[in-house]
């Protein structure tokens, strides 16, 4: 690879920490009139959260903002035609950025919609059985934390199926793992058997 390709690589990488950051949730209540989801609920500025006490629309909202963060950077370091290493370290930076966001005191959400977004940009397929789990285990149980924690940690198996690149396996998994951590407060109230059904208002 030439010093020009490899600039453009961590170019890439850094301008998707950057859009990683923008949080959906934040800008889309500021917006609508609506609280500050990080004070709001869970205090999580995801989807979810959103939903308990802004509503479908503008939960979906974000929820689609939060997936194109993860998925438009993968695309594009595709189309620039960067390593399969760059490719995965582009898409596990946007992820960074929506848990660590730089213009919000980092303190973002978990990454669950985020990460879904980055699977689409490796592959529709693997974006299509992620978000296709992730559905057909929330229809059945109906508690997002744990329909998220399924599909993503099969998320790695499909990946490995579908693109089978050590790269893009090892950063899934990577991603996986970062993502059971930031639920491990859904892990225990699940365990203790007090986690909220999908729609639940706390606030």
């Amino acid at each position: 690879m030439n010093i020009q390709m490899e600039i453009i690589e961590y170019l890439l990488i850094f301008a998707s920490y950057l859009i990683g950051s923008l949080s959906s949730a934040t800008i889309v209540c500021k917006i609508m009139g609506l609280p500050d989801p990080r004070g709001q609920g869970s205090g999580n500025p995801g989807a979810t959260n959103v939903l308990r006490f802004g509503g479908k629309k503008a939960a979906a909202i974000t929820l689609a903002g939060d997936m194109i963060k993860g998925l438009i950077p993968v695309l594009i370091a595709q189309y620039m035609n960067i390593s399969v290493l760059g490719i995965a370290l582009v898409g596990l930076a946007a992820f960074l950025g929506h848990l660590y966001p730089v213009f919000f005191q980092f303190k973002g959400g978990k990454g669950v919609a985020t990460m879904l977004g980055v699977m689409f940009g490796f592959s529709w397929w693997i974006g299509l059985a992620t978000a296709g789990t992730w559905l057909f285990m929330a229809k059945i149980i109906k508690i997002s934390s744990l329909s998220a924690l399924v599909a993503t940690a099969l998320a790695p198996v499909y990946v490995w199926l579908w693109f089978n690149s050590p790269f893009t396996i090892g950063v899934t998994i990577f991603m996986t793992v970062i993502l059971f951590w930031r639920h491990r407060s859904n892990i225990q109230n699940m365990m203790k058997g007090i986690e909220d059904a999908i729609g639940t208002d706390k606030t």
